[in-house]
């Protein structure tokens, strides 16, 4: 009998069963694709090498294969890290049949505990006319862009990721977005900067927009403003959202409290069977790679009868576009909209020095603070570097540094961070206005 069963060798079931192993525990991680999931091999860092190295003339064919070197380079350390602290990789998709016991391969399987890791998956669009050969992610990733004008439905992360890196290669893009905004879960007016940019590099933006159908030829149907639009395309890339891969993970009658799809879990991220955890995308809440990375921790490390050590939350979130998005905490209107009384403090980097010497794109830094205790309670950023720089607000929202304690770092001049400096700066002024 394992003490640890893993189900997803994704960023969450790598992390879990890799801190697990190191702590004395035997695992056992099952993983029927590639080791590192969707994000390390079809997701998060394929985009971004081809959002690296896009641009105007670029060889694609060798962006491409530089792309699945880092890829596999990637892959190849976390399969030797598995080695190397004894975690048996099966390759094989488990179901969980029992409180203890998956099945795997025709064998069955026994552990003290399961870790549920098993992420998501594509949703299917809802429009008629639409089948998988017509254009995915995984099309999107090969080795040719597509050839003339593609039409991108869904105006979240990767559909404007992939808007960026298309349009890069001389495109046509148009994105067709349900929602009133490009982004939606963001901050307002980091979704207004983004759709301003993509624009001005040519990418046609729809929000509020219905898809009806999808044509042969293809071509997407839509309304937009109460009046019907379609456009023609050589290659449709569905970037409408991710739902669990959770179909078919559970025997009849083993499957613990789901809520459509989405795997019920505790503040130890236990299920209503005891000796089975979840984490990352089956759960809900924010699908992103580091958000399971740092349960699956936790999990491990409750399991190792120990207090976890690295927290889950607050989880940040960052776009990769050109600049870049990033953004932690509250919001000033989520904030407000839950009856919070704060004040924010904005610097804009159009006179920002290292901005400048880059050439890089106007862009700012807003911080959310707690008008009576000045804790940061949040932050919003749009410029270059924005998804490291959002890594020490982070911390300061994570421990409840005030505005004051944001301005004692001397902050290295010149570098992007010292818009962080201005903006508490700026926030610490509102506070003082009252």
């Amino acid at each position: 009998m394992w003490d640890l069963i893993v189900i997803g060798g994704g960023p969450g079931g790598c992390a879990a069963a890799l801190r697990a192993a190191k702590g004395g525990l035997s695992v056992a991680l099952f993983e029927p694709r590639e080791v590192g999931g969707t994000c390390l091999n079809r997701g998060c860092v394929p985009t971004k090498a081809l959002l690296h190295g896009a641009g105007p003339g670029c060889d694609w064919p060798a962006l491409a294969e530089e792309t699945a070197r880092v890829v596999s380079t990637l892959r190849a350390g976390q399969e030797k890290q598995l080695q190397a602290a004894r975690v048996q990789v099966i390759p094989h998709r488990a179901v969980v049949t029992g409180p203890h016991t998956v099945e795997a391969g025709g064998e069955t399987y026994e552990a003290r505990n399961i870790l549920i890791a098993a992420g998501s998956v594509p949703a299917r669009p809802p429009s008629p006319g639409w089948t998988p050969r017509r254009g995915h992610q995984r099309r999107a990733l090969s080795r040719h862009p597509p050839r003339n004008r593609l039409v991108i439905i869904g105006g979240g992360v990767i559909g404007v990721e992939l808007a960026a890196v298309w349009a890069a290669a001389g495109c046509q893009i148009t994105i067709v977005e349900a929602l009133d905004r490009l982004v939606a879960n963001l901050d307002r007016e980091l979704s207004q900067g983004l759709a301003m940019e993509l624009k001005k590099s040519g990418v046609e933006v729809f929000t509020g927009a219905s898809v009806s159908r999808i044509e042969p030829g293809p071509a997407v149907v839509f309304t937009h403003k109460g009046a019907e639009h379609t456009v023609s395309a050589d290659t449709v890339l569905a970037a409408t959202g991710r739902r669990p891969a959770t179909e078919g993970l559970f025997a009849d009658g083993a499957a613990p409290e789901l809520e459509r799809g989405f795997v019920r879990v505790d503040g130890s991220f236990r299920t209503s069977i005891p000796s089975i955890y979840a984490i990352g995308d089956a759960i809900g809440g924010a699908m992103l790679a580091h958000k399971a990375e740092a349960e699956g921790i936790a999990v491990a490390d409750l399991l190792l009868g120990r207090a976890p050590v690295r927290g889950t939350a607050p989880i940040p979130s960052c776009v990769y576009t050109s600049p870049e998005l990033a953004q932690v905490g509250l919001t000033a209107d989520q904030a407000k909209a839950g009856g919070v009384p704060v004040v924010t403090g904005k610097c804009v980097l159009g006179g920002n020095a290292r901005t400048l010497i880059e050439g890089g794109k106007r862009g700012f830094v807003k911080l959310v603070f707690h008008k009576e205790t000045r804790a940061l309670l949040g932050a919003c950023l749009y410029c270059c570097r924005a998804t490291d720089l959002i890594s020490e607000l982070t911390l300061a929202v994570s421990l409840g540094l005030t505005a004051e304690q944001l301005l004692r770092p001397v902050r290295p001049h010149p570098t992007f961070a010292e818009a962080v400096s201005q903006a508490a700066e700026a926030g610490l002024e509102a506070l003082e206005r009252g």
